[in-house]
């Protein structure tokens, strides 16, 4: 019984071989990290004299660690309302998934009692 051999189909002889490998050559900014810089001038490299403090200023150790204090302080503000922001989310959802299924009492009212 004969077997069907399934063989691509190609134009070229199979006497050549397999192929010709093609050297594959990146281009585009993604591979822009790769290619040579051209030096840069001695006075654009990394000049951080600018941001030197001049020798005979003392150093504001009270005011440095007031300003932490400060950016400490602004932090856990911003964590503690996220937090606060994020459990009235909870409850809110809670709230409507219980009024949404219709159930009676989900959310307690506050309402002044009559005198008959």
């Amino acid at each position: 019984m004969d077997r069907a051999v399934n063989r691509p189909v190609s134009s070229e002889p199979e006497s050549q071989g397999p192929g010709q490998v093609l050297p594959f050559r990146p281009r585009g900014s993604l591979f822009a990290l790769n290619a040579p810089r051209p030096p840069a001038a001695p006075d654009e490299s990394l000049d951080l004299k600018k941001y030197e403090r001049a020798g005979d200023e003392p150093d504001d150790f009270r005011h440095r660690m007031l300003m932490n204090g400060l950016g400490l302080a602004a932090t856990v503000a911003l964590v503690v309302a996220g937090i606060w922001i994020a459990d009235v989310m909870a409850h809110m959802r809670k709230n409507q998934d219980c009024v949404l299924t219709g159930r009676p009492g989900c959310t307690p009212v506050d309402a002044p009692r009559q005198q008959r």
